[in-house]
């Protein structure tokens, strides 16, 4: 059965790849990026690969939760559904880390704009949609304060594994939330130091296949063994659900996590 699948930050990468994957396969996707050049090559690349199902491409700076907004309104203003949200986007070194508002960009990037995004998109995921998290094994505590961009993190691997941790805590406490209604929520590892222009900037290094990730993405979106994985926490150096981080186990301190979330963007909306 064909699926209308939307993968955010698809013009390289992983992101790019399962697209291609997804689009052999038949399926309908809407591809996000932030660069139109490099959107219209993705386009094209994944249009190459297509078997059947369409092809959309949608601009959207994710560093500014207005443009999220907005990317948000115009997937709704074109389609009634949505079976797959996979949030792929995120954003390790940057010689520029702090957006006009002084928050940290990773945060804003990887934790904030697809906790929004997924929000205002559940009603088209509807009970039997899928939310697929791109996390990291790389995960540190987060310090609510840098989170809320009242206090800035110097290091980027610090900045980068806090915001990747907090992921991981809304992706459990949203997924365990609508456990029984859906759509389904699972954070996903896809593999440690894959052959991404994230890795291949941040550590200097080639890395590992790409298609290690990009399989691991596909079978959340559209295998039956993630059909119960909502709240859940996949980790594919493992290759299997396992225990997320164990902040991700302490109720008080993912309390604390959403709660910061919140706030955050009901000040910025």
């Amino acid at each position: 059965m064909q699926k209308t699948i939307l993968i955010t930050g698809a013009t390289d990468g992983i992101g790019l790849l399962t697209a291609k994957k997804l689009a052999e396969q038949g399926h309908t996707l809407l591809l996000h990026g932030r660069n139109p050049a490099k959107l219209d090559a993705a386009e094209q690349s994944v249009a190459a690969a297509a078997t059947g199902g369409q092809i959309e491409g949608y601009i959207a700076d994710l560093s500014r939760l207005s443009e999220v907004e907005a990317l948000a309104y115009v997937v709704t203003e074109k389609h009634e559904r949505i079976d797959v949200l996979i949030n792929n986007a995120g954003i390790f070194k940057t010689s520029d880390p702090l957006t006009a508002d002084g928050q940290d960009v990773r945060f804003v990037v990887n934790t904030l704009a697809p906790y929004l995004l997924t929000k205002l998109l559940l009603p088209l995921l509807g009970s039997a949609g899928r939310v697929i998290n791109l996390s990291s094994a790389a995960q540190a505590p987060v310090n609510p304060d840098a989170l809320a961009g009242r206090v800035r993190l110097s290091d980027d691997m610090a900045a980068y594994a806090q915001s990747k941790l907090a992921m991981t805590i809304w992706s459990r406490v949203m997924g365990l939330e609508r456990k029984e209604n859906g759509p389904m929520i699972v954070a996903v590892n896809p593999g440690s130091l894959l052959a991404s222009k994230m890795v291949k900037e941040g550590f200097g290094i080639a890395g590992n296949d790409l298609s290690i990730g990009a399989d691991i993405l596909c079978r959340a979106a559209l295998s039956d063994e993630f059909a119960d994985a909502s709240g859940q926490y996949f980790d594919n150096d493992a290759r299997q659900l396992s225990s997320p981080h164990r902040d991700a186990l302490n109720e008080g301190k993912c309390a604390e996590v959403v709660r910061t979330i919140e706030a955050v963007l009901a000040e910025k909306q």
